[in-house]
């Protein structure tokens, strides 16, 4: 599903510049160690400096071998070397060690740290706690954006999830409220801002601390509409089965700095293949967002009109041969091996999925979110635990279990933790406490039942009196009030008449019409009340924090904003986003005249997100 531009939507920023700079600016900190040396790069990082500087790149700025930093002996001859890495403990205490190892041996090397995004004060102690503080020098490559596609931006930062929302470290918010500051200096600050969640509103807090405090000169541009949205708001969306096409693909092969390795299987021969996946890649471009029962319909219209082009050649004269040749024929053998690939993607995809019985793992999951047949979705469940499908699997359907019902009355928690444990190992007793803290899979206390729960919240909102509304629900802080919110939003679609997948209706296709997915609803109210007016109940539901303000005064010196910036919106995921939310926001721009700019602090799945809480190493 490629979606067309309305007459009235805005005109996407171009973003290449945020590359440029950042190729630059590692240029620059390269260079100032001059002479050959040794790249030691930190295994999250080779794959985002890919996408910024290929080796060709580095090679010319005197960079002699690269190597992965891990925790092995350093093998280099080289009398120069530098490190890229990111803020991390573990990486300097190694680092640590190979100088004090070099000195022990009397080798005398220049030896350089590249913190990315930014170094912290704990890193510069650890130099000096090892004795190496005099002998290295640090410098911060500023790399806060990765452009992915035209309306992706990622931070690459996967390790803001568990960092924050679970060990409560605000290290990286710092971070993200700098990267901000300095995407504006670029391309202008927002009209307004709108925000859910604590993180949100402190994240806007302290970037607006950095324009009063002038650090960079912003834009005097108006551009766009800012929407900031914590992970732990809804959690339901990225634990869904993913049936958008680039989802399944992030699912099943793991999208990467916007890239993806196909296998051996799918590429019919001994070699993966690493595609680029982006708007480039026409093929791709028409069914990322398509629900996946559509895309070997338009794959096989697509192989025919590459065959009805092909066949074009027929009776051409040596001059329009001549033509065919040097305008058509590269893109469409290039438009025919993406189209094989896709193809391949496509019935692995399939395979995988029919083996897994995905059609009966999407019945219960819609079975949870609508609320029905809750005891033979538990029998599914301890079935799936059994027989150890999968690990993580399992997981996710405890957590959704949990957050559709509020938690599970303590009979059936106690059962299935019990069975989960035996079945994948006791060690998993930790990632059952973290869930616990994250409020993915909670026990209910004794007599506090759904119905009770939207009860006692039904009637704290009707209640005008009460003067500590605010306690009242932090003390509900951490327990799903998905049924509710489900009922007040309309989440889940009427199931009256059957839901059509190709001219979908609404945001609900990219859960095959059983859900809507809530961070996106939530965004096209606050969008369509042009703020959070009829929506207090709801965001008390969502333990508060929410906002919305008037980021760009109007004083002197100012320019006025474009036509229809208005309707330019950059929407900021604390935590990560999914590609089928991606996918719900391009459709809701589509049918509203919006832009839509996602902003995330990395793309995260239901396997991303409970491997980063998972404390079991298995």
């Amino acid at each position: 599903m490629a979606f067309h531009s309305r007459i009235d939507s805005p005109e996407i920023p171009k973003f290449s510049d945020l590359k440029r700079l950042a190729c630059d600016q590692l240029i620059y900190l390269l260079e100032q160690l001059p002479g050959r040396k040794d790249l030691f790069i930190e295994a999250d990082l080779m794959s985002p400096l890919d996408r910024i500087a290929n080796v060709s790149i580095l090679k010319q700025h005197e960079v002699d071998k690269l190597y992965r930093l891990d925790n092995k002996p350093v093998i280099s001859s080289c009398d120069q070397l530098c490190f890229l890495i990111r803020p991390h403990i573990q990486a300097v205490k190694w680092i640590s060690e190979i100088v004090n190892s070099d000195k022990i041996t009397g080798k005398c090397r220049k030896y350089k740290i590249i913190f990315c995004p930014q170094k912290f004060y704990v890193c510069e102690a650890v130099l000096e706690e090892q004795g190496v503080f005099g002998d290295v020098t640090c410098d911060e490559w500023e790399f806060y954006f990765l452009p992915l596609d035209d309306d992706i931006i990622s931070l690459e930062l996967p390790e803001f999830f568990r960092d924050y929302f679970l060990d409560g470290d605000q290290r990286w918010v710092f971070a993200t409220a700098k990267a901000l500051h300095y995407f504006h200096s670029l391309f202008g600050l927002p009209l307004k801002v709108y925000g859910i969640g604590k993180c949100a509103k402190m994240t806007y807090e302290m970037w607006r601390q950095f324009i009063e405090e002038g650090e960079k000169k912003l834009s005097t541009d108006k551009t766009g509409n800012l929407f900031i949205f914590d992970r732990d708001v809804d959690f339901v969306t990225p634990l869904c089965s993913q049936v958008v096409y680039e989802g399944l693909l992030d699912d099943v092969f793991r999208i990467k700095c916007g890239s993806v390795e196909l296998c051996s299987d799918v590429t019919a021969s001994d070699k993966t293949i690493k595609v680029l996946l982006n708007s480039q890649d026409k093929v791709f471009n028409e069914i990322r967002n398509e629900h996946f029962s559509n895309v070997f319909g338009f794959l096989s219209q697509k192989a025919k009109n590459l065959q009805t082009a092909y066949d074009k050649r027929q009776g051409m004269d040596i001059k329009q041969m001549k033509n065919f040749v040097s305008q058509e024929l590269k893109g469409l053998k290039q438009e025919h091996r993406l189209l094989s690939l896709h193809i391949s993607a496509s019935e692995y995809i399939m395979k995988r999925k029919t083996k897994l019985d995905f059609q009966e793992l999407l019945k219960v999951e819609h079975s949870l979110l609508d609320g029905f047949n809750v005891r033979e979705s538990i029998s599914y469940i301890e079935e799936h635990i059994i027989r150890q499908i999968s690990m993580f699997e399992s997981l996710r359907l405890l957590c959704l279990l949990s957050l559709t019902e509020n938690g599970l009355v303590s009979k059936d928690y106690r059962s299935l933790k019990s069975q989960y444990l035996q079945s994948y190992g006791i060690e998993h007793v930790l990632t059952f406490a973290n869930l616990r803290q994250m409020g993915l899979l909670v026990e209910q206390q004794p007599g506090e039942t759904f119905t009770a729960m939207e009860s006692t919240v039904g009637k704290l909102v009707a209640d005008k009196a009460v003067g500590k509304l605010t306690d009242a629900f932090s003390s509900l802080a951490k327990k799903s009030n998905f049924r509710a919110l489900s009922k007040k939003l309309t989440l889940i679609p009427k199931s009256n008449e059957e839901y059509d997948l190709h001219s979908p209706p609404d945001m609900a296709y990219i859960f095959s019409g059983a859900y809507i997915p809530l961070s996106c609803k939530l965004i096209e109210q606050v969008l369509e009340r042009d703020g959070w007016n009829g929506l207090e109940e709801v965001a008390r539901m969502l333990n508060g924090n929410e906002f919305a303000v008037a980021a760009g005064g109007g004083g002197a010196g100012e320019s006025k904003p474009k036509p229809q910036s208005s309707r330019l919106m950059f929407v900021i995921f604390l935590g990560g986003c999914t590609f089928s939310e991606i996918s719900a926001l391009r459709f809701l721009g589509k049918q509203k005249g919006y832009k839509f700019i996602i902003i995330t602090t990395a793309i995260t799945n239901s396997s991303r997100l409970l491997e980063s809480l998972n404390d079991g190493h298995s």
